[in-house]
């Protein structure tokens, strides 16, 4: 049989891990109530919007006949398979969820899940600039918007240190040693 005809791998494609953060094993899914509704929106397009519309397309390109060199039906059913693998990830992420809104917490000199801190890091005893960060659920974290997990290892030095505490975590450049200036919970 010729190469062209079989598949590359055994493996299905539906077979493979889902994308997403892990969770460490026993810990809850801490989620902001911000994070929740951005990922019930993505979901609710997912399903309402995007998936309808690829079906359409698998549909029409299915009707023209010939699948095996049609690129519209092979992609089409691709992208089909992508959403619904996000879909059934996203369902699971929120049926687990345990919203915590930091609004709800009253300003504590202490850090819990949803503060927002800002902090200097010490290099050589020199203070480097203040800095703010959220601390967030992993399904959330974007540090180029200043939102960390509660899990990354920033995050987890921050968690209980209080204002002009010294906390030390370890980076990919090294041990570093923040002091925490200002806890708001907002």
């Amino acid at each position: 049989m010729s190469k062209a005809f079989t598949r590359e791998t055994d493996q299905d494609e539906d077979d493979e891990i889902e994308a997403g953060p892990a969770l460490p094993p026993g810990t809850k899914n801490y989620i902001t109530r911000t994070g929740f509704n951005a990922l019930r929106d993505e979901l609710d397009q997912l399903v309402k919007v995007e998936r309808p519309r690829i079906v359409e397309t698998v549909a029409w390109a299915a009707s023209n006949g010939d699948r095996s060199e049609n690129g519209d039906y092979i992609y089409g059913k691709k992208r089909l398979r992508e959403i619904d693998r996000r879909v059934r990830f996203l369902i699971k992420r929120l049926e687990i969820a345990e919203v915590v809104d930091p609004a709800d917490r009253e300003d504590s000199d202490q850090v819990f899940f949803g503060a927002t801190v800002s902090f200097r890091a010490w290099q050589d005893r020199q203070a480097g600039p203040e800095e703010t960060f959220q601390i967030v659920g992993v399904d959330e974290a974007d540090a180029s918007a200043h939102r960390i997990s509660w899990i990354s290892p920033i995050g987890r030095a921050l968690l209980k240190a209080r204002i002009g505490d010294m906390v030390r975590f370890h980076s990919p450049a090294g041990e570093r040693d923040l002091e925490i200036t200002d806890i708001v919970y907002r």
